[in-house]
């Protein structure tokens, strides 16, 4: 499966996560930043927030900058939280397409030292913005409706996301026992540590 990532180009993919995620942030309203998501500790402001220091980090990373903790922390929304994803979005996939295909991704929150190749690191992104698409969703109670083609390639990041250091305060919560014949988008979701 690692072999298979590595020879993955997901930034197309990564545009499709971005369309994904960004058409649910587009259904927010303001009254809503405050609800609990189901990550556990964030209301979806912080949730948001998260989601725009993390399309700053990995663009960072990708310009060779990612090493410096404060380039994933700074996040900020602002008055208008979609126009703040949308600029991240627009950041992160300007520096994707400008990093070499053999580049290593400096990411500090996953590796105290060393870094991922480019095709992985962008497959975490990906997964995270799927992934985070559906935490939106939930929270404001709005379809969440990724392609086959996301579920597919995001079933094969989550299958190689270590399982021994999760819960509270780590990037996903404990795997969800599901049933063998749970639909793909529910499958995912519980790899990650999601309730479907």
């Amino acid at each position: 499966m690692l072999t298979e990532l590595l020879d993955t180009d997901f930034r197309p993919l990564d545009l499709k996560a971005l369309d994904l995620y960004l058409s649910t942030v587009a259904q927010v309203r303001p009254d809503q930043l405050t609800l609990a998501t189901p990550c556990p500790d964030w209301t979806l402001h912080g949730l948001l927030r998260h989601q725009v220091s993390q399309d700053q980090g990995f663009a960072a990373a990708a310009r060779g900058d990612g090493a410096r903790l404060r380039n994933w922390r700074n996040g900020d929304l602002g008055t208008d939280p979609l126009a703040a994803a949308k600029t991240s979005a627009d950041l992160v996939t300007t520096a994707f397409a400008g990093a070499s295909p053999d580049q290593e991704f400096i990411l500090p929150e996953l590796l105290d030292s060393g870094g991922f190749p480019a095709a992985l690191a962008i497959s975490f992104h990906f997964v995270d913005l799927v992934v985070h698409a559906w935490d939106v969703a939930t929270t404001i109670q709005v379809p969440w409706e990724p392609s086959e083609e996301l579920v597919t390639a995001s079933l094969k990041v989550a299958a190689i996301v270590p399982t021994d250091d999760r819960g509270p305060g780590t990037a996903f919560d404990e795997q969800v026992p599901v049933p063998d014949d749970t639909a793909p988008q529910n499958r995912l979701l519980a790899l990650l540590g999601r309730t479907p």
